[in-house]
Order: C-alpha cells, then structure tokens, then sequence
C-alpha cells in the first residue's frame, strides 16, 4: 500500500516537473514558481490528476477549475482536533470550548482535562523518582476516566483551582486591624485577585444585558461602583438587576490580571426594578431622580423619559471580597455558620462596643467619626429592639459638625450633577471583642423635620434614617445658620434583639 502510494505522488512529481518549464520547451530555469492552483497541497494535485497529465503531454501551463470548498475546521475530524486540543493550557481550552457545540464537547474531553489536573495537582516526590505529566496522566486514565461523564474533570480542574483561590485571598485577608475590625490587606485582594463589578439587567422576556463597571472609588471602609453609558436598555422592558463580581477563573499572583479568557461570577445581590417607585426615591434635582433599592443601590432616572441614566452600587469591606469571588452565577456566597461568642456579663445588657462612621460622596468626606466604649443597659430593650445612644442630644459636647456641603455627586458620559441632602453612610459597630456586629454602606438623606425644640439651636432640624434587617440608624441634624454647616445633635443606633440573641446565644 505504501509502494503504490508512492508511486502516485511520483507520477504527480513528475507532471508539476513538466509544467515548470518555460511555454519554449526546456531549459527553465532552476525554482520557477509553480502555478497558484498547485500551491494549495496535496488535495488539488489529486482532484486535477488528468489535467495534470494533459498539460505535461503539451508542455504547457494550464488553470483548473476550482470545484472544492476551503477547508474549514469543522471538517477536521474530531481524532485530529482532540489531538490539536491535547497541547492548549486550560484558559485556551475553555476559550476554545465556547466556539460552537462541538468544540464545546471535544473540549470536555476527559483524558485532555485529567492530563491537565495531574500536571497541576499531582503529589510532588523526590527528583529521582518523578514521571512525566503523561506517565501519570496514563495512571489515572486506566483508573478513572472512562467511567466518568464527559467534562468531569473539567469541573474537578476548576473546582480544585477556585479552592486554591479561596486559600490564598484567605491567606492575604487574615490580618486584621485592631482599630476597625476589619482585613488590613482588601485593597491588596482586590488588585491581585482581578476583581471587578457588572451587572446583569434582565428584561421580562428573558434577554440579558452584561455592562462592566465604568468607574470605581475606594474609601476608607467600603467601595462605590458606577455603571453608565448610552446603550441602556428601556426600563419598561426590564425586570430585575444582579450584581456580581467578576474575577479570572484561575489566579496567578506572577502576572497582572487579564480581562481577557474565562471569568468567574459571583452573585452578590438581586434587586427588583418594579421598586422604583416613590417610596425608594431619596433625592432629585433638575435632570434626575434617584431611587435606593436595599442593599446599597442606587439606581438614577432621568425626568422627562424615565430612563435609567446610571446606576450606583456601595459595598462595605466586610466579606467584600468573599461576597465577590465565592458564590455563583445564580447562588450568593454563604457565610460560614456563626459561633455564638460569650457574653461573660449578659445582665449588664451591651458594653465595650465601637462605632467608626463615615458620610461622604466622589471621595469627599463630610464625616469621619469613631466612637468608642459604648454601652447600653438590659432594660433598654423596646419594640424588639435594643437602644444604643452614641451622640446624646441633652449633651453639648457630643454634637459634631459635618464638614463641607453635603450633597451626592452622580455623572453620565453626557451630564454630572449634585443632590443636595444625599450622601453615602458608612457603618462599622464592632462588639465587645472587637468582631464586625453590624456593617453596612448605602446611600442616605436628610429630610426636614420642622424648628429644633432644643433651646441652644436657632434652625432648621433635619434628621437622616436607615433601616434593614439588622437594625436601625436615627440621626438628627440643626442647620446653623451663622455658620452654615450641620450639626449632628443626635446619633442613635436600634439594635435588633434577634441579632443579639443569635450572635451572643443569649435570650433577651
């Protein structure tokens, strides 16, 4: 068989040496170019073989019909693909595999991905006893491979590399600061790990639209998020918003993050948009209006159309990272089940405890207070809730000024603005032991409440309320008009007793 091809290859030969020479007869030149139609492989020589040899009889140069489609990928037969696909590393084997449906399948290929798994995760020996990544990939075939379904070890690859993921921002986020309870090191995780934001607006039809974050503001306890653009889609056509994190399915702390290759999402919060109704709304001015959508949302309108015109999303440092990297595309990160701490004094209600608050907007700070030794006593219990007193109205020289104007910055491509009375609220209350208790970041705002009764202020009274399922903040504020600045009078903490109970195993 292989004589016979070789003959006819030589009789091929023999025919493209004849139409080399020159329409003279012989004594072409040595490297003549041969003709266009006989550079394209060996599939032309043999679909033209009678021509070929017509042409050599007549020492002439002739065009073939073209009567064969271009090779295209598909065509390749899958034996010859797997083969292709045995030498790509992971991130180009999963980029391959969303190509079509059948890329999509090759690509599950367990004896590609199980070479691939061995060769990452295999048990490291001595030098003198190491194999080669296929002598142990050829182990673990004979043994389970075949018995598993296609893509398994795909999903053990990725499930086995999301898990050394976890270790190490586990790893960074370990050391923590004494004074604010929370991880010293979050910027750092969030730069090494990729970390960015989108979200997923979901029409009632079941279309989505993915937009990546536009810009990102880093404040001392929390991150703001702003998505914005021209391509919205209308507001009467959607039905709920995710917001996820996105990071790069495999982390390598040697090289910058790419955007590129497969990514990682994980759900962080789902938000209702049929909620933008007037009760969320918190502010406006000229151009827009602005709705809150718990947590931490802020969703912009423009007034005459009603479009949306961007949208604002405010998340404090605690578990930031694990809410943004852990979970799925479709299940938020669960925290680990609480170990309820011992409250070595539970008769003398809550005590030892530290409020650091923030109030600010683009990186501006009006309020940047910690307080601290906090207490409240057992019978301060009312409506389920538990009254913790941090700035006192009857006291003078509690009350604080807010620096600066107090007003929420927003901006498109287009226009940028300022609501007056918004403002972003930062809250991180750590317990006796220096725990997170309660933290939050959401968009707040002041609201007039009528003339102070107190008899040291001359001026408008304002107060700013935030309520979830935690807890409550009341705060009151008095327009100083010589002045013209806020005071805050008044800063009070509820505490919902639910909370304490799970947290400390008490029965309040």
């Amino acid at each position: 068989m292989a004589t016979g091809r070789g003959r006819l290859l030589q009789q091929h030969w023999l025919g493209l040496q004849a139409l080399r020479r020159p329409p003279g007869g012989v004594g072409a030149a040595p490297g003549t170019a041969w003709p266009a139609e006989f550079r394209k492989g060996l599939g032309a020589w043999c679909a033209g073989n009678t021509a070929l040899r017509q042409c050599a009889g007549r020492g002439k140069c002739c065009e073939l019909p073209s009567t064969r489609s271009p090779v295209s990928l598909e065509s390749i037969p899958s034996e010859i693909l797997l083969k292709i696909f045995s030498y790509l590393d992971a991130v180009t084997l999963l980029c391959t595999g969303c190509v079509n449906r059948h890329f999509y399948h090759l690509a599950n290929d367990n004896f590609i991905w199980i070479r691939i798994y061995s060769t990452a995760f295999s048990p490291k020996r001595s030098n003198w006893k190491v194999n080669s990544a296929e002598k142990t990939a050829v182990s673990m075939n004979s043994l389970s491979v075949e018995d598993k379904e296609p893509g398994y070890w795909k999903k053990e690859y990725i499930t086995k590399q999301r898990a050394s993921v976890k270790a190490a921002l586990a790893q960074v986020l370990k050391p923590v600061n004494p004074y604010t309870g929370l991880p010293v090191q979050t910027k750092e995780a969030l730069r090494i790990s990729g970390l960015g934001w989108v979200i997923i607006l979901k029409e009632k039809n079941g279309r989505e639209y993915i937009m990546e974050h536009i810009d990102l503001s880093i404040n001392d306890s929390s991150v703001t998020i702003m998505w914005y653009g021209k391509t919205w889609p209308q507001l009467a056509t959607l039905s709920t918003l995710d917001l996820c994190g996105v990071t790069p399915l495999f982390m390598d702390r040697s090289k910058t993050p790419s955007k590129n290759g497969p990514r990682w999402h994980s759900l962080i919060a789902k938000y209702n948009l049929s909620n933008l109704t007037e009760s969320t709304m918190i502010g406006w001015d000229r151009l827009i209006r602005i709705f809150c959508l718990h947590p931490g949302l802020l969703v912009g309108l423009w007034k005459g159309e009603e479009e949306l015109a961007f949208v604002m999303a405010n998340l404090h440092f605690h578990h930031l990272v694990e809410k943004s990297t852990l979970g799925s595309a479709t299940v938020p990160y669960e925290l680990p089940p609480h170990t309820p701490l011992l409250d070595d004094s539970p008769e003398y209600g809550l005590h030892g405890y530290q409020l650091h608050v923030d109030m600010h907007s683009s990186g501006i700070f009006c309020l940047c207070g910690t307080f601290r030794n906090l207490f409240t006593k057992k019978g301060s219990i009312e409506n389920g809730y538990v009254k913790l007193v941090v700035i006192s109205f009857k006291n003078n020289t509690e009350h604080l000024p807010l620096i600066g104007k107090v007003g929420l910055s927003w901006r498109t491509d287009i226009f940028d603005g300022c609501i007056k009375s918004c403002s972003i609220m930062d809250v991180t209350l750590l317990d006796e032991y220096g725990k997170p208790f309660w933290c939050f970041s959401s968009p707040v705002c002041m609201r007039s409440s009528g003339p102070s009764d107190g008899p040291n202020f001359l001026g408008q009274t304002y107060y700013v309320d935030y309520v979830d399922s935690e807890g409550r903040v009341h705060v009151e504020l008095v327009w100083i008009k010589e002045t013209e600045e806020y005071f805050i009078v008044s800063l009070v903490l509820y505490l919902r007793v639910a909370k304490i109970n799970h947290w400390f195993g008490t029965t309040y």
